[in-house]
């Protein structure tokens, strides 16, 4: 299952995983290299910080929830925005996260150093995230192989998923057999 790492594949928390930053959390795989390590982003983690709080500038291309997304627990203090473009075309200050991808083909990373306008009306969507996930090399690799995470495709609305807090449901319910069963573990097993 370790091959099946990919740039825009996530990362599904198993409900053994118990470490409180990525508990039953759905994690967007940005970069993946064997000898650079795994980067990602937390999508199902809507802060109560408004965008209007930190980066202004950019609350109106921002997708509602209009709030910052906890990313992961590296660089909380820096953030990373995803975007989508409605057709194939890379507008200034937005790349690409891979092409040749269905479902993040029309996904990228924001310059949020770049002016907000130039995006204005390029961008379909936008989530802003505080810090990112990562691991190095071979990290992640180990954790899945110990049953913390299940590593599986997205959907084109996994990003901008409209309530972010049901996602991880979301996400093992369209699963194939018995992984689809995951999605009714209860919060606490031992109420099962």
């Amino acid at each position: 299952m370790a091959e099946a790492i990919y740039v825009g594949g996530l990362l599904v928390a198993t409900p053994r995983l118990d470490d409180p930053n990525f508990r039953r959390s759905v994690v967007l795989v940005l970069e993946h290299d064997q000898d650079g390590g795994t980067l990602g982003v937390v999508l199902n983690r809507p802060s109560d910080i408004s965008v209007t709080q930190v980066l202004p500038t950019w609350d109106a291309l921002v997708s509602g929830p209009s709030v910052l997304f906890q990313g992961g627990p590296v660089q909380t203090d820096s953030a990373l925005a995803l975007a989508a473009v409605p057709s194939g075309e890379e507008p200034l200050g937005w790349r690409r996260l891979q092409a040749g991808i269905p479902a993040v083909s029309r996904l990228g990373t924001v310059d949020l150093d770049a002016p907000p306008e130039i995006l204005a009306g390029e961008i379909a969507q936008m989530r802003i995230f505080a810090g990112y996930a990562g691991w190095t090399p071979g990290q992640l690799e180990s954790e899945i192989a110990e049953g913390a995470w299940y590593v599986v495709d997205a959907e084109q609305g996994d990003t901008f998923f409209s309530d972010p807090e049901s996602l991880w449901r979301a996400v093992l319910r369209r699963q194939p057999g018995e992984l689809a069963f995951v999605a009714t573990c209860p919060d606490d097993p031992t109420l099962n």
